[in-house]
């Protein structure tokens, strides 16, 4: 195991911890931003993430009202109404969750972790897109298994970075997991 001088650490963002084993651990050292730098940064991460939802929301809108109200629905499904505000809910945690990790790490010391929050982001943009805009349940429940998998790998990233951020993705980890028994009830459903 190759040793990190504490100068490069400190470079990285990142400090050298001693724990009672002897061993040293790179630890992320909280940033210190500006209130004008700060203010900006959560207000980058909310409009990125509302951006993938409000395209979403229009790929949805291609289906929602016409094609998906004629599927078969298992006795779980919930009511329309119900979708949008969640969705909305779950995007403002990701974008505060991603703001707070941005805050505590930057993003180059923090990358592994914004690159996993990119790829689910996309994972959860491309399954509207299957679902929704393509009408393909099977191939949306084959994505949806990917987006999951990597919606746990963000949780676990970011609490690492940060304890209340790996929080604020629990409840969107549960919903796509929700999410993922729906898509394969309504393919087995629907399936002919």
């Amino acid at each position: 195991m190759s040793r990190v001088p504490r100068e490069k650490a400190e470079a990285m963002g990142c400090r050298l911890d001693s724990g009672a084993s002897g061993h040293r651990s790179m630890k992320v050292m909280e940033k210190p931003i500006k209130p004008s730098q700060d203010v900006f940064g959560l207000a980058v991460f909310i409009t990125l993430c509302l951006l993938v939802s409000g395209i979403g929301g229009a790929i949805t809108a291609t289906s929602v009202g016409t094609w998906y109200q004629a599927l078969l629905k298992p006795p779980f499904n919930p009511p329309d109404w119900v979708f949008a505000p969640v969705w909305v809910t779950l995007y403002l945690f990701m974008a505060v969750a991603g703001w707070r990790v941005w805050r505590r790490a930057g993003l180059w010391p923090g990358r592994r972790a914004f690159a996993v929050f990119a790829m689910q982001l996309g994972l959860n943009l491309a399954w509207s897109f299957l679902f929704f805009g393509l009408r393909r349940i099977d191939l949306a429940l084959g994505e949806i298994v990917f987006l999951l998998v990597f919606i746990a790998a963000n949780t676990v990233l970011f609490w690492r970075i940060d304890r209340l951020a790996g929080v604020l993705f629990v409840p969107y980890l549960l919903w796509v997991a929700y999410a993922t028994a729906l898509n394969a009830a309504l393919w087995f459903l629907n399936s002919t």
